[in-house]
């Protein structure tokens, strides 16, 4: 189904796909501990915020219809395509918003490093998924 030019069904699955690699990177592989250390937030505030929980799937809903958009644009068919599109998006927009709380809040260097895996993993794998479905 598409909409708008966007196929529906590769949002959603490149959505899915963004949120998994999050779950195994930050959920799977590191510790309540380990997380709190590298990010700089305390288990009690994390466990203050756990309510807000449930909002945890807009942002790669967001992500996804963001590189469907580059997808999109750039107009090279084929999931090599949109694996490049995603690494761009990802240095580009991830690692530069992530940047922000370590500029400015309490995340570490090693974090940031985490982050940009993630981002990297992330919207690169999302980005195959939309450019093998455009």
């Amino acid at each position: 189904m598409r909409m708008m030019g966007h196929n529906v069904l590769a949002i959603a699955a490149a959505a899915i796909a963004i949120y998994a690699v999050e779950f195994v990177i930050f959920a799977a592989t590191m510790t309540q501990q380990q997380y709190s250390a590298l990010s700089g937030y305390s288990v009690e505030s994390m466990a203050a915020s756990a309510a807000r929980m449930p909002f945890g799937a807009i942002p790669p809903l967001l992500a996804a219809i963001g590189l469907s958009f580059a997808v999109k644009w750039r107009n090279k068919a084929g999931w090599m395509a949109g694996v490049t599109t995603g690494v761009i998006v990802a240095i580009c927009f991830g690692v530069g918003v992530s940047l922000y709380s370590f500029v400015y809040g309490p995340n570490s260097a090693a974090f940031v490093g985490v982050d940009l895996v993630h981002f990297l993993v992330s919207y690169g794998v999302a980005g195959a998924i939309l450019g093998a479905w455009k």
